[in-house]
């Protein structure tokens, strides 16, 4: 009886000294190796922390050539790129299939009624299959996300149209069930052909989803507080966690609030409601990282594209500000909810706008730990079809570069590059993982560390 009455103590003691976030972590560290997990604010890898930088490249499944994919991941490795967000869709109509076919275009899915018909031949899934292998070879680990909010290859309207057809508003893609069962049905296809692969980093429910589309437009269930895209959001999770016990989801929003009291701006004398705080986007990121399977939170940054009204020559607005201020309000709300966060989208246009901006959003994502992806990884020298393709829309190789949206990082623009590359960065992930540590090590290691980190700071602001 005393051995039982010991035993109870024990156990007593022991869960009230792991709190249930604790014993979340707990439990999502049982995984197999090579699996990343979370422990409070920060990722791991194999029980040690994992601090990065990433890498954007949404063309890297897109190209024809497998000597031009180990020649990206290649350089990936060479800059410390330690993760790679890519698309795991890639749709096309029924009518684009001979044009696809005649141009190498890589694609998935095909419509051509209310149910897509998979590729998995070596035009479709075997195209993915390379990348991520590849991926593991350079020790770089895959984000893939599932569907498009906008249209590009194939995303969120394409389903609308050919399920719901015409008259309907973009929203209707996150409650009608005749559309969510089809992507319900692509979901499970890509988890479970990698579902046992480390070189998965994380799922990604859908890139940068909101109330509106590109063309359609938002409906009247989907404004501020109807809750469409956090219903969907724990629907999808949950959905795609009872298929996948051990790789992190997470949601691709762009990060938008929910706040009682939204940000404002005047604008030609009208105080102008911000859409990426009232809720107006359909997001919520507060509450939309405390739902149980959403393992950390992502948001993106485009100031200039988001506010082309106040950005303009003699305001007051300053885009390098306000990033400073977006990332401040997404550091609380992980914080609150104990959860890693990424960065990961963020651009600007102009490479003089790059090469001074950037270093100050880098250091306050270094000083409030959490990792980054700019948008996007750019390459030269590839050499299929003599270095010129165009693969669909604008997108192309120029002479022997990657697709340029006027964001891409090239390794010939140096003062930008080395802003993310292994050099800099690789001190900056060694500062930051020292600060992951507990007790005494925590401290000891610290205190070697204080002029690095200071000469660091000292760098970006050079």
């Amino acid at each position: 009886m005393l051995i039982v009455q010991l035993t109870i103590l024990l156990l007593s003691a022991v869960a009230l000294a792991l709190s249930s976030t604790d014993y979340r972590d707990l439990q999502k560290r049982s995984v197999p190796h090579g699996f990343v997990t979370t422990r409070g604010t920060q990722f791991e890898l194999d029980g040690k922390p994992f601090a990065f930088v990433g890498a954007n490249s949404y063309w890297l499944p897109l190209l024809n050539s497998k000597a031009d994919v180990e020649k990206t991941f290649k350089s990936m490795q060479q800059a410390g790129v330690k993760v790679l967000r890519t698309w795991g869709f890639n749709a096309i109509n029924g009518s684009e299939l001979a044009g696809a076919l005649q141009s190498g275009l890589t694609y998935y899915q095909v419509w051509n009624s209310s149910e897509w018909i998979l590729n998995d031949g070596p035009q479709g899934l075997q195209r993915l299959d390379h990348v991520i292998e590849t991926a593991g070879k350079h020790d770089i680990k895959v984000i893939l996300a599932f569907t498009n909010n906008w249209v590009g290859y194939g995303g969120a309207e394409l389903y609308i149209n050919w399920i719901a057809g015409a008259g309907k508003t973009h929203d209707i893609f996150f409650t009608d069930p005749r559309i969510i069962a089809p992507y319900q049905k692509y979901v499970r296809t890509i988890v479970n052909r990698y579902k046992n692969s480390p070189n998965i980093f994380a799922w990604e429910l859908a890139n940068e989803a909101r109330c509106l589309g590109d063309i359609l437009p938002a409906g009247p269930n989907c404004v501020a507080g109807t809750n469409v895209l956090p219903k969907w959001y724990r629907q999808q999770s949950d959905f795609v966690r009872s298929l996948d016990p051990h790789h992190l989801i997470t949601t691709g929003g762009e990060g938008h609030f929910f706040w009682k009291k939204p940000v404002e701006f005047w604008f030609n004398g009208t105080l102008v409601s911000d859409y990426n705080f009232n809720g107006q986007a359909g997001e919520d990121f507060d509450r939309d990282l405390l739902l149980p399977n959403i393992d950390f939170g992502t948001y993106h940054m485009y100031p200039q594209t988001w506010y082309p009204q106040l950005d303009t020559p003699g305001s007051n607005f300053s885009v390098e500000e306000w990033g400073l201020g977006w990332i401040n309000a997404h550091v609380r709300s992980a914080n609150s909810a104990n959860k890693p966060l990424l960065l990961e989208e963020f651009g600007l246009s102009g490479l003089d706008n790059k090469t001074d901006i950037y270093p100050s959003w880098v250091k306050r994502a270094l000083d409030t730990r959490h990792a980054i992806m700019p948008w996007q990884f750019g390459t030269l020298g590839l050499t299929e079809n003599g270095g010129n393709r165009l693969i669909k829309y604008a997108d192309a190789l120029i002479n022997g570069a990657s697709p340029n949206d006027g964001n891409t990082i090239y390794p010939n623009q140096t003062a930008a590059w080395d802003i993310f590359t292994y050099d800099h960065f690789n001190l900056a992930a060694q500062v930051l993982t020292s600060f992951l540590f507990v007790g005494t090590q925590r401290r000891s290691r610290l205190s070697g560390l204080g002029d690095q980190r200071r000469s660091l700071c000292q760098l970006y602001r050079d």
